[in-house]
């Protein structure tokens, strides 16, 4: 049996002198706990219990720090033990009525929440004494006493016991708003460390590790982990933890909303569970993975930009329970988290990107050259320095105009061609250390490196075309030499023969003799043709100028070409009205630019397809088309197939030199016109060209 401590009446002075001795023991301290401790001491010392407690509440009401004593023993870390007694016990119900409580019998009121321990034969409470702290009529706490023997405690004690409350509560206030404060300047400092820490480098290896690193200093945990959100799969992936019992997290997953992480990163809220095993959202498969036994965890969201993109996760806390504030410093650090991560990852991909960049610009089989707006150089690729002679180091600072014939013309006098960022393309000659000089085509366009707008020219040495188109002129002019003789004479023949027959002879010799003379015809523009490149390359003026009109000049074209249109059975169509103007050009040459045109579209259009021809006038020229029903012509080679030799379906298209749409442009512009392609309306290509008109003569 418990040995009643011996009371001596009560007198006022005696209670003042307890009140006085409380409030000057409790305005001695700042510290929240220490206030607890000697508030709850002295009234256990006085009013005679064996052991009692006090609960602190902060604005919203809810628990943030409190203390048990047992005897001479005080216990720390007991807010979430209270817990229940602020929900469903005593505690609860003084603080919401706001009225003390004298408990006779403990057993005999519903209002205390019965314990194992509280039996009739047991040790626990038998009778109590509770009153509510307040500071300014602000509830701030409930100090609860308790007997083990029933009947122990009376009026007296209760109005003494709601004195000291009194006393305490400016105190109590005071220690709790000092602890807030201590609470969110620590907060502060370790976001701040942890912003310092983190931010520290760009490599995301070592930011994931100084993040866990910060956590584990601020909360003390067994083990940290971080989970990333795989944007893919929507999964949430762990890809770092701390120490040797976190390392086999690394790699898994969890289904968004799987688990306590999962349901975290799917709705964007931040949790603290003291305990796994009461929390439905907990998946133990981790543990049964891991080998490990998690008991409390606290887990908050890493944003970027107000999206989740991760979790951050602290298991076990070394002191058995999570701070107040741990929450805090978890969400807080989870945003530092997200803004250093993504940093991390956008470093590492434009190092990466610039690292590619560095290889491709130095094992590129074309020499390159990097300048400025003036045209210095600043970098130079290692073939440029081995096709010049040039070490890499002397090219720095010289001018670009050093090492190649800047054409100004493409480039512009300051290179202000170059600011719209398009790539300008021209033939020039490079100067090497030696002396000799290599044809190049240069591709030069405005580059930005490093936030820095330079230059950009890629030499690509030509000389094995060059080689070989001077090859094929040399071929194509004997050729040509050689054909002029014998192509007149069998012309000639062919044409005596066709004089010589009778009216009257078989149609089969007719067909063969008419097959010839097509046959010479098309030789004939052909090897006109090839002259008539050398002539207008060489820039000789056009001798044979007069005036037709573009509606004859069709006719005769479509004619040409209606032989082969029959046998494909194709249908050319004639849209030129025999209105329009004259035009003053070389008939015959013009008559094989159409002719061309008109062959190209019988040859690349299929069979039973229809072909247009067409004229009309606009702004003092006459405009001329043909447009064909084949597969067309791609965008980015509508330039190049006016270029000598170029044939676009190789080997496998339909044969030819490549020379014909060379001819054309050479043609259209010597006569001041010009020629380009477009789609077709629905499909296919639609060549046209501009020629001038008689009048303008």
């Amino acid at each position: 049996m418990f040995k009643e401590k011996e009371s001596k009446p009560r007198t006022s002075q005696t209670s003042l002198e307890l009140l006085y001795n409380v409030g000057r023991e409790i305005a001695a301290a700042l510290d929240l706990r220490t206030v607890l401790q000697r508030v709850l001491l002295l009234s256990v010392q006085n009013v005679g219990a064996i052991s009692g407690s006090i609960i602190v509440l902060d604005d919203n009401h809810q628990p943030v720090e409190s203390a048990i004593i047992t005897g001479e023993q005080i216990h720390e870390h007991t807010t979430q033990q209270l817990r229940v007694t602020y929900e469903r016990g005593l505690a609860g119900w003084v603080l919401r009525n706001r009225q003390a409580v004298l408990m006779l019998d403990t057993s005999k009121d519903e209002r205390w929440l019965q314990l194992p321990d509280d039996a009739a034969d047991r040790t626990g409470p038998k009778s109590a004494v509770s009153a509510p702290i307040l500071a300014r009529d602000q509830l701030v706490g409930v100090m609860t006493l308790v007997h083990p023997e029933p009947g122990t405690f009376n009026q007296e004690h209760l109005d003494l016991v709601q004195a000291i409350a009194d006393q305490a509560g400016i105190a109590v206030l005071n220690a709790r708003l000092y602890a807030d404060s201590q609470r969110q300047a620590r907060v502060m400092t370790a976001l701040a460390e942890s912003a310092a820490a983190i931010t520290g480098s760009l490599k995301t290896e070592d930011v994931l590790q100084r993040i866990l690193e910060q956590i584990s200093q601020a909360l003390q945990a067994e083990v940290v982990s971080l989970a990333l959100i795989d944007p893919q799969t929507e999964e949430v992936v762990f890809h770092a933890a701390t120490g040797e019992k976190g390392s086999s997290v690394v790699g898994v997953r969890l289904a968004l909303g799987q688990g306590i992480a999962g349901w975290v990163a799917k709705e964007g809220e931040g949790v603290i569970v003291p305990n796994v095993y009461e929390d439905p959202r907990f998946f133990s498969g981790v543990d049964r993975k891991t080998q490990f036994t998690t008991k409390a965890i606290a887990c908050a969201p890493i944003r970027y930009h107000g999206e989740v993109i991760g979790v951050l996760e602290a298991l076990n806390p070394l002191e058995g329970v999570f701070d107040p504030d741990a929450l805090q410093v978890l969400s807080g650090i989870g945003g530092l988290a997200g803004t250093a991560i993504h940093h991390a990852e956008l470093f590492e991909r434009l190092d990466a990107a610039h690292q590619r960049y560095r290889e491709l610009f130095d094992d590129s089989i074309d020499p390159i050259l990097i300048t400025d707006w003036d045209g210095r150089i600043l970098e130079a690729n290692r073939q440029a320095s081995a096709i010049t002679g040039v070490d890499r180091e002397a090219m720095h600072g010289a001018s670009i105009n050093h090492f190649q014939f800047v054409d100004k013309a493409e480039v512009g006098d300051h290179f202000e061609k170059l600011s719209s960022g398009e790539t300008i393309y021209y033939e020039t000659n490079l100067r090497v250390e030696s002396g000799r000089e290599i044809p190049v085509q240069v591709y030069a366009r405005s580059v930005l490196i490093d936030g820095v707008s330079n230059l950009q020219w890629i030499l690509r040495d030509i000389t094995e075309r060059m080689n070989l188109d001077n090859l094929r002129n040399d071929l194509i002019s004997m050729i040509y030499h050689d054909l002029r003789s014998p192509l007149a004479n069998i012309v000639s023949s062919l044409d005596v023969l066709e004089a010589m027959l009778p009216e009257k002879f078989d149609p089969a010799i007719k067909s063969l003799l008419d097959i010839a003379i097509r046959s010479t015809e098309r030789i004939q523009r052909l090897t006109d043709s090839l002259l008539d490149i050398r002539r207008l390359e060489a820039g000789q003026p056009i001798g044979n100028i007069q005036m037709i009109f573009p509606y004859n000049l069709a006719e005769e074209a479509v004619e040409t070409v209606l032989p082969i249109v029959e046998n494909k059975n194709q249908l050319v169509s004639m849209v030129v009205p025999k209105e329009l103007p004259g035009v003053w050009v070389d008939s015959d040459m013009i008559r094989r630019v159409l002719t061309n045109l008109l062959e190209n579209a019988v040859k690349y259009s299929p069979a039973g397809s229809k072909i247009y021809v067409g004229a009309r006038e606009e702004s003092e020229m006459v405009l001329m088309w043909v447009q064909d029903t084949g597969q067309g012509i791609p965008p980015d080679e509508r330039e190049r197939i006016f270029d000598k030799f170029t044939r676009l379906h190789g080997k496998g298209g339909p044969k030819g030199l490549g020379l014909g749409l060379a001819f054309c442009r050479l043609a259209v512009e010597a006569h001041g016109g010009q020629i380009w392609v477009e789609d077709g309306p629905e499909f296919g290509a639609c060549f046209k060209f501009t020629l001038p008109t008689a009048t303008q003569f």
